[in-house]
């Protein structure tokens, strides 16, 4: 048996699932870390909840999109994350 606190990073991501469940279209890092904080009423960094959606974009869980700069071209702008929804 375990001992010990289970970790956080399992709770997150079925806090970021749920969010996609209920919001079903592309978010940004602010919007899914304001949700996660209604739910739990604990403040997570913003860097903490980029590592986490990163994790499940590699694990194929979730899939991104990054946007071009508004105004300068070679920059890179924002990063929406949603959840791809597979018909069978």
């Amino acid at each position: 048996m375990k001992r010990g606190r289970p970790s956080k990073r399992f709770e997150i991501y079925r806090l970021i699932e749920e969010y996609f469940k209920e919001n079903p279209f592309p978010s940004n890092i602010n919007r899914i870390l304001r949700y996660i904080y209604e739910k739990t009423e604990r403040k997570y960094s913003w860097n903490t909840i980029k590592k986490y959606l990163e994790e499940l974009t590699k694990l194929d869980r979730i899939k991104k999109i990054k946007l071009p700069h508004s105004k300068i071209k070679e920059k890179e702008g924002l990063t929406l994350y949603y959840l791809e929804v597979k018909n069978e």
